[in-house]
């Protein structure tokens, strides 16, 4: 069953080897990137099975633009992947209000830019896949990446309550949460702000310098991701969040059953805030 696939930031990363996996199975792909060469090159491989646009998720726009591109070019779209992104790390108090803005740009404007200007075509159709690459850290929180945290954990919260509002036209949504992949994450991709106060050294600094040695050491499989991914869209009752990656199932696991118990432990507290006769 051949999918047609809009898949954003395919110039690397799980993009892009999501995008080459679905054009050898025979899928069409629609794919973003933002140097225009990319694109033409992208275009020229893909052939008649696809297509290379520019569009930086950050640009109105170009998004807009694409998306009808896209929908012209293959007729319709079965499954749109917000794929684009990257990571800002540094300690919270340093990193400076420009690349905030650019962290939560790029990572969850972008995403929501895509899904404004997919979503009338895919309710017209009453059907359709929406995928939002977040991110292991969009469940749980490490002491170098709180901004990017705080990215991935509204794009997190912004696709379960879509997924409440689309999943009756007929329409999937699922947040991808991928551990640590062997891409550019933590390389080129990543933005670091340098720890000045001493205090997070300890904390922010050594996992910084974590992030950065383990940078093409990480022990999930990009290829095997993108076969999960492909996978996923063929389920006829695929999950709202799918953990990738060993570590990903694991520290989520971890995360969740850690806030049952303290919620369960401290529940007397939170019961007694109602009014006494509140049912």
């Amino acid at each position: 069953m051949t999918k047609h696939w809009f898949i954003t930031g395919v110039s690397t990363g799980l993009g892009k080897h999501l995008a080459e996996l679905a054009l050898r199975q025979g899928d069409k792909v629609a794919a973003t990137f933002r140097e225009q060469s990319q694109a033409d090159a992208f275009s020229q491989v893909a052939g008649d099975n696809g297509l290379g646009l520019l569009a930086d998720v950050t640009n109105e726009a170009q998004v807009k633009a694409a998306v009808a591109a896209a929908i012209a070019h293959l007729g319709h779209l079965d499954v749109v992947v917000n794929n684009a992104g990257y990571g800002s790390l540094g300690p919270i108090e340093e990193i400076d209000d420009a690349e905030v803005q650019r962290q939560f740009d790029s990572n969850v404007f972008g995403p929501l830019r895509v899904i404004r200007a997919v979503l009338p075509h895919l309710r017209e159709r009453k059907s359709g896949h929406i995928l939002n690459v977040t991110s292991l850290g969009g469940l749980t929180t490490f002491p170098s990446t709180g901004i990017y945290h705080g990215s991935k954990f509204a794009l997190e919260g912004i696709g379960e309550s879509l997924a409440q509002q689309v999943g009756p036209l007929g329409i999937h949504v699922t947040n991808v949460e991928p551990s640590s992949f062997r891409t550019d994450w933590a390389g080129r991709s990543a933005t670091y702000t340098p720890v000045q106060i001493a205090d997070y050294e300890p904390t922010v600094g050594k996992a910084q310098a974590a992030a950065q040695a383990n940078s093409g050491r990480q022990p999930g499989d990009p290829d095997r991701a993108a076969q999960a991914m492909f996978d996923l869209v063929r389920m006829e009752n695929p999950p709202l969040h799918l953990p990738l990656g060993k570590r990903a199932v694991q520290q989520s696991l971890e995360k969740f059953t850690a806030i049952k118990a303290e919620i369960e432990q401290y529940a007397h507290i939170g019961n007694g805030a109602d009014f006494p006769d509140a049912s």
